[in-house]
């Protein structure tokens, strides 16, 4: 084991003694108890890590148990829906920063393998890549989802609050009946309840084949969950003795089979960067093309919040992954996972227990999977997660409005006072109208730099009411964002994409069906306006420097940009 350098060579003496100093003892160096390091991403500032310190200490008495010596430290992480519109920038690149805390404290101190308790956006993501890359025994403990509040018969959560942020702005709701509200949004411990990025993540994860089944789905709140994390800590020890590693279980099949059931479900748009991401650091080719490609022959069986009513907690009760697993099976690639059963094993032995909650095939909610790949002259690649979008915006064609910042686009469609200008009606005294298609450039790795959520203004503009307006960006959505948003767009236009040209007035037109994204200019007209496009100038903090950076001449994906 890699620990053995610490525990028997008498250069490593004094390393033995900081190690008790720190609270081993010396039957800790038995050179058949592994070191298992424990990841462990508490904080009390992200509702979904919360609990995460309860569930960190049944991880190690699980390691205990099994013969291992678990070693914590602390792993950070940013909360999405508190950073959004304040300062974003920051949330993307806290991906790889916490893969790099797990390289470094893993093979500073010579472990033999370990654990990542997690939850959310990037915090998983990030954990993740870092298994890919270490190639170390790992499993990872996701901790599990919030639980929706439930107020006559309507369901309440925190990330309604970013529509009725829309609402007050388009003059629908008082900022008092706004107020009113918060106590109904607040749902304690779990990550946010529909299939948002952290959930979507969660559900990779289980599907990769990286965490123990029905882990994804499972409560935070749920006693199961801390039999889990128990389960969990001795499964990594048995993984390090058998030298099961990230590489044997995150194989393309697997990757293949994580996009399929994230088709299948409708999870968020981000996927679509993180599992690409994962798949690099695992040395398995993942484009952005094969997520068109499996949704294409990939049927929709969820409409899981944003996208529909149904909660986490409802996907659970009806049978969890291994129900949506079950659905696919067929068109499943077998891999393993850490749970020592292959994954068409685990889809053989799931069950559904709602017909509704989990549709057949044969009476699925769209024919095809959740997201779509647009391209046309504004994209290389542009990303949308079709199954939120109504039938009536599925092609549509209208004017842009560009905005450079978030608060520009929110300040639009706030009404010219608190009831309008006398002689206008509301709906006229707004900047953006019906019809138009709203357009937020420099909003990628490079340009904002960090690659932001666009999550307040695009609940904004659904919240204000209005329903024939578009929004696309070379930023990034969240997992929460509904309606006709097209995100990813590439090349950004800090690279010199077309998206920096296009001004007001222009027509864009989008055919999600027929995949299409472009805009009525000829290219040597895109061309000449490129030429004169400023780019704007951003406050940047070092971390931010850096990464604009390292995404000059590189996509979201991080491919070089071919000239």
């Amino acid at each position: 084991m890699r620990s053995d350098i610490l525990k028997k060579n008498i250069e490593t003496l004094p390393h033995r003694a900081l190690l008790m100093s720190a609270g081993l003892k010396e039957d800790d160096f038995d050179l058949d108890k592994p070191f298992i390091g424990v990841a462990n991403s508490y904080n009390n500032i992200i509702p979904g890590h919360i609990h995460l310190n309860e569930l960190t200490q049944e991880v190690k008495r699980g390691v205990r148990d099994a013969g291992g010596v678990p070693l914590e430290w602390g792993v950070p992480g940013v909360c999405d829906g508190v950073a959004m519109f304040v300062e974003m920038r920051l949330s993307l690149p806290s991906r790889e920063h916490i893969a790099d805390n797990i390289e470094i404290m893993t093979l500073s101190h010579s472990l033999d393998g370990w654990v990542g308790v997690t939850n959310c956006d990037k915090i998983t993501p990030g954990m993740l890549m870092a298994a890919g890359r270490l190639d170390l025994p790992a499993i990872m403990l996701t901790g599990g989802p919030m639980k929706a509040n439930v107020v006559g018969g309507k369901k309440h959560h925190p990330i309604e609050g970013f529509g009725v942020v829309g609402q007050v702005k388009g003059g629908v709701m008082s900022e008092e009946e706004a107020n009113k509200m918060l106590p109904l949004m607040a749902c304690g411990a779990g990550s946010c309840v529909g299939l948002f990025t952290a959930n979507t993540m969660a559900v990779a994860t289980e599907v990769l084949g990286m965490s123990l089944t029905k882990c994804a789905t499972t409560l935070a709140i749920d006693a199961e969950k801390k039999k889990q994390a128990y389960e969990t800590g001795k499964r990594i020890v048995e993984l390090v003795r058998e030298d099961i590693k990230p590489g044997d279980i995150m194989t393309k099949n697997a990757f293949e089979n994580a996009i399929r059931v994230d088709m299948a479900m409708g999870g968020s748009t981000n996927a679509v960067l993180h599992i690409p991401a994962i798949a690099r650091e695992a040395g398995v080719d993942i484009n952005v093309d094969m997520f068109d490609e499996i949704a294409r022959e990939t049927s929709n069986l969820c409409k899981i919040i944003p996208a529909g009513t149904d909660e986490m907690a409802d996907v659970d009760r009806a049978g969890g992954v291994p129900a949506v697993l079950n659905r696919l099976n067929d068109m499943l690639k077998d891999s393993p996972t850490v749970n020592g059963k292959s994954i068409r094993k685990i889809a053989e032995e799931g069950k559904v227990l709602d017909d509704d909650v989990i549709r057949p095939l044969n009476n699925a909610y769209f024919s095809e999977g959740g997201i779509a790949v647009l391209k046309g002259n504004i994209a290389h690649s542009a990303i949308i997660k079709q199954t939120a979008v109504g039938k009536e915006m599925m092609v549509h064609s209208g004017p842009a409005k560009v905005f450079y910042t978030e608060k520009d686009l929110l300040d639009a469609i706030t009404p010219y006072g608190a009831c309008g200008v006398a002689g206008q009606s509301l709906t006229e005294a707004k900047r953006i109208a019906e019809g138009d298609v709203v357009v937020l450039p420099f909003q990628g790795p490079a340009g904002a730099p960090g690659m932001p959520e666009m999550l307040t203004p695009t609940d904004a503009i659904m919240g204000a009411g209005y329903k024939k307006v578009a929004l696309i960006t070379d930023g990034r959505f969240s997992g929460g964002t509904t309606g006709p948003c097209v995100g990813h767009v590439e090349m950004e236009a800090y690279n010199g994409g077309a998206i920096g040209a296009i001004k007001d007035g222009d027509i864009i037109e989008i055919d999600i069906p027929n995949r299409k994204l472009n805009v009525r200019l000829s290219d040597a007209e895109i061309k000449e306006r490129l030429k004169g496009v400023e780019i704007p100038e951003r406050k940047l903090t070092p971390l931010l420097e850096s990464y604009r950076v390292k995404f000059t001449g590189v996509n979201c994906y991080g491919e070089k940009i071919e000239a």
